[in-house]
């Protein structure tokens, strides 16, 4: 907690002298006294309150008594912080002021969201309390799934000119059996990882219409006979349900994700693969929708807040409030693609303290389509919201007018302001919630995709991901904190820099190296270190750590037909970059710092 108030102190005065404004001192004892008196909680939920509020008052022009909840008031605006909320807000009757202090917004957003993303586990009244927001989430879909038929036919209208020409492409290819399986990395709700993925015995029948245990999981149809004994193929009824868990996302509140069974999962990765292809060579859709970059949705968003004639809207729940009927209905003209997707689908979830329930939902986060079926929905529903404020029969034309204007990155929103409202009320005439909280359109603040903006100007904020190590052993909080302390340095906050270094430097070596470089090191504006020359190659050397992952052992060598298998459905023409491939793999069970001899570029 020490270290912590330590870094704060170094950035509040930082920002202090930026802003040229009255002494911080009062702001460091207030913050000091809360935090003993309340604990890490005050850093990392409090103070993030204050600056949601302080985005809520940009937004709409002013701040009140509304505001701030926990906070004294020194007549329109609140005490902490008033040397800077002097800069920003006029005093007297809270009004933001014409010329707001950008570094003032800047600097009060970074000292109050810094801790707000420690990755730390939640009291178990809050973990609870997640679960039940799902469940309640669930009763939710269910109940906007009875009025969804008054919206299905402008819904499947709106789609199918989005989608038609893409989704037949991807129909012909499941209808001819072109999809690739492919495992992915995470963890699954039968416990298989790594290699031990090729080696599974458990289908569906669903999955079994539509693809074939023989044609997918084997390389060869006398290698599916060969293990044709020990094969498992599960009725609707006695399919494995997801696993719900949590995952720790801030101290406020978990992240509640669910682990597909790995049948599940592989031939989720195939239909993945393939819509991700065919969208990407749409040359309108290529450009309202996306997964691989969110540099287009923040470029929006920087005009946004520039121009205000884009706002950035975030969705609450996403993924959650995305039903099966939605998706249902946006590939009911395309009964390959349906059938395929239907049977990728898991319909049951075992949820802690709750057991095994049926889901409305088309995927809780986790599942491989979770992500691009929530965006084509939002992307549906967004255009049926403009077309309802033209009060005109939506067109390509109109489709094609827009791009540059309406984009989707997942639950991250770009639409023009002139349709926000209509946008917002259509969103959720279909059960869908827009978190008011994180969504701008009136002001000059605008946020999206990590990034934050004020008037054309970047006022996003350096987070801290873990607590600090306290010893070379802590692996982990070494590499997140070095993390941190670079994107601080590319911030200007030096002061801090200093700090952390004088920390890191007791725990490890801490050249200065480029981001090039594979050693752990601090970045430079000034370049990299130099402590000695290589014998023979003639470049400079530095002692740094250089991350090792150990990869968990996963051994299928001796497993002829598996280790085919995964040669087969290798992407690329290149080998395996590891030769141990069939020995070690799955995610990391841990990561270790060498420390030796590297470039420092």
């Amino acid at each position: 907690m020490k270290s912590l108030l330590l870094l704060f102190q170094d950035i509040l005065f930082e920002i202090e002298d930026r802003c040229h404004t009255r002494s911080a001192l009062r702001d460091l004892k207030t913050v000091t006294k809360r935090v003993e008196n309340e604990g890490l909680s005050f850093l990392t939920i409090t103070l993030p309150t204050f600056a949601k509020d302080l985005e809520k008052g940009l937004e709409q022009g002013f701040v009140d008594r509304n505001l701030f909840s926990g906070f004294t008031f020194q007549a329109g605006t609140p005490q902490l912080f008033g040397g800077f909320l002097d800069l920003i807000f006029d005093r007297c009757d809270g009004r933001l002021l014409d010329n707001p202090n950008v570094d003032a917004i800047r600097g009060l957003r970074q000292l109050t969201l810094m801790f707000s993303k420690i990755k730390l586990r939640c009291a178990p009244e809050r973990e609870l309390n997640a679960i039940r927001k799902y469940i309640q989430c669930e009763e939710e879909v269910r109940a906007s799934d009875r009025s969804f038929e008054a919206h299905k036919a402008d819904f499947e209208r709106i789609g199918a000119m989005l989608f038609s020409q893409v989704f037949t492409e991807i129909d012909r290819e499941v209808y001819y059996g072109n999809i690739r399986p492919k495992h992915g990395s995470g963890s699954t709700a039968d416990r298989l990882r790594g290699n031990s993925k090729y080696l599974q015995v458990e289908w569906t029948s669903r999955l079994e219409k539509t693809f074939p245990m023989s044609e997918n999981v084997f390389h060869s149809y006398s290698a599916y006979l060969a293990k044709y004994d020990q094969l498992s193929i599960l009725e609707p009824g006695e399919e494995r349900p997801v696993k719900v868990v949590l995952v720790p996302k801030t101290l406020k509140t978990p992240r509640v994700i669910a682990m597909e069974p790995t049948c599940m999962q592989y031939m989720q990765q195939a239909l993945l693969e393939t819509i991700v292809e065919k969208l990407e060579r749409d040359d309108i859709l290529s450009n309202l929708i996306s997964w691989k970059s969110q540099i287009p949705n923040q470029d929006l968003a920087l005009l946004g807040s520039q121009f205000g004639d884009l706002a950035t809207l975030d969705m609450s729940e996403a993924s959650d409030r995305v039903s099966n009927q939605h998706v249902r209905s946006l590939l009911h003209r395309f009964p390959s693609f349906l059938e395929g997707v239907d049977a990728t689908r898991s319909r049951k979830a075992d949820v802690p303290g709750f057991g095994v329930l049926r889901l409305a939902k088309f995927a809780s986060m986790g599942s491989a389509l979770c992500f691009p079926f929530e965006a084509m929905v939002f992307l549906t529903v967004i255009f049926l919201g403009i077309e309802r404020k033209l009060n005109l029969p939506l067109t390509r034309k109109t489709i094609k007018g827009l791009v540059g204007k309406v984009r989707v990155y997942g639950d991250d929103i770009i639409v023009p302001t002139d349709f926000v409202d209509s946008v917002i009320a259509t969103l959720e005439d279909f059960g869908l919630k827009v978190n008011s909280n994180k969504s701008f359109w009136k002001g000059k603040f605008r946020e999206s995709c990590g990034k934050d903006y004020y008037n054309g100007d970047d006022v996003s904020v350096v987070r801290l991901r873990s607590l600090f190590p306290t010893s070379r052993k802590d692996t982990s909080e070494i590499v997140s904190t070095v993390e941190f302390r670079n994107h601080l340095y590319k911030a200007g906050y030096w002061t801090a820099v200093r700090r952390l270094d004088q920390w890191i430097e007791e725990l490890i070596p801490f050249p200065a190296v480029l981001t090039e470089s594979q050693g752990l090191g601090r970045f430079s504006f000034l370049g990299h270190s130099e402590e000695r020359w290589h014998p023979t190659l003639h470049h400079p050397l530095v002692k740094a750590g250089v991350i090792k992952v150990k990869l968990p052992k996963s051994d299928i060598s001796d497993e002829g037909n598996a280790a085919l298998t995964k040669f087969f459905l290798k992407r690329g023409d290149l080998p395996f970059a590891d030769r141990e491939h069939l020995v070690y793999s799955g995610r990391p069970v841990t990561i270790d710092i060498n420390y030796r001899w590297v470039r420092p570029f």
